[in-house]
């Protein structure tokens, strides 16, 4: 990130009002230079049976066997989408998987309010077992498959891993999750109307949706990141979940702080020049992979 970047992206805000995130969107929508010319793109493969339920996969030519990197995006579980007409994101993610020798896959997933808790991990599970009978086809391992959510899509990766009961025989059915600004406990979260469109408005089941520890009880591997200039509530939730993760296992969580970044910058950024996020996760699934 450059320094005007950074300092425009200060100036944004933490808050998620409509001009932060044009701006952010506007910020890194030109700084992108477009998918690669031998990026192979695969549309809207239906891995279940809601409308909602697509994927984009991304793949080079020639690859083989290779980690499949999975993009789960964001909007506060009432919106969002794999992709947009009018902005690169989120191609941006699944062609910088392409270049980097991985299959990209970007998904949509059902929303609230018509469809609740726990219809995000339901849909992970679902995904998990498409690619699992389908990836090879495109040059993925269903040995090594990432799931990376973003915010809501956090939210859903993480309710995927820390809830068992979502697992296929076989466990999980994937090598490890990355989570970028994550909510853990609904519990303790700043009560908002998102929350109560997929959670509902039952404050006492919310401590049963959390994730925090099952991720703490994971033997799936995990990362997670915070921004700088993240909204307050998810740098609440990760000051507490980071307190009780050293409380139960002596030990600091992988929880990475990317400095001059907002909630929506990091993902945006994946394919712009510099991209902060993008050695992080190539060293994370390397890691996984050896």
């Amino acid at each position: 990130m450059t320094p005007d970047i950074r300092k425009q992206i200060r100036a944004l805000g933490c808050n998620l009002t409509p001009d932060m995130m044009k701006g952010t969107q506007r910020i890194f929508a030109a700084s992108y230079g477009g998918c690669a010319a031998d990026t192979v793109i695969s549309r809207d493969h239906q891995y279940g049976s809601d409308e909602r339920h697509r994927l984009d996969i991304f793949h080079k030519a020639d690859t083989r066997d290779a980690p499949v990197l999975v993009y789960v995006h964001g909007g506060g579980f009432v919106m969002g989408d794999k992709r947009s007409d009018d902005w690169p994101f989120y191609d941006n993610v699944g062609d910088f998987a392409a270049r980097h020798g991985m299959v990209g896959v970007t998904v949509t997933y059902r929303l609230a309010p018509a469809h609740r808790w726990p219809s995000g991990p339901e849909d992970m599970a679902s995904i998990v077992t498409w690619l699992h009978e389908n990836i090879a086809e495109f040059g993925g391992d269903p040995a090594r498959i990432f799931l990376m959510g973003q915010s809501a899509g956090a939210v859903h990766v993480a309710s995927y891993l820390a809830h068992s009961c979502f697992h296929g025989t076989g466990g999980a059915g994937i090598a490890g999750a990355l989570l970028l600004s994550c909510i853990y406990d609904i519990a303790n979260a700043d009560a908002n109307a998102f929350h109560q469109a997929y959670f509902g408005e039952d404050e006492a089941a919310y401590p049963a949706c959390s994730s925090a520890q099952g991720l703490i009880e994971s033997s799936v591997p995990w990362m997670a990141s915070l921004a700088e200039f993240d909204v307050p509530d998810f740098q609440k939730q990760a000051g507490h979940f980071v307190s009780r993760h050293v409380e139960q296992t002596g030990r600091y969580p992988p929880i990475h702080y990317l400095s001059g970044h907002n909630h929506l910058s990091p993902a945006l950024e994946i394919g712009s020049p510099g991209a902060t996020l993008e050695p992080v996760i190539l060293d994370f699934i390397a890691s996984q992979t050896v």
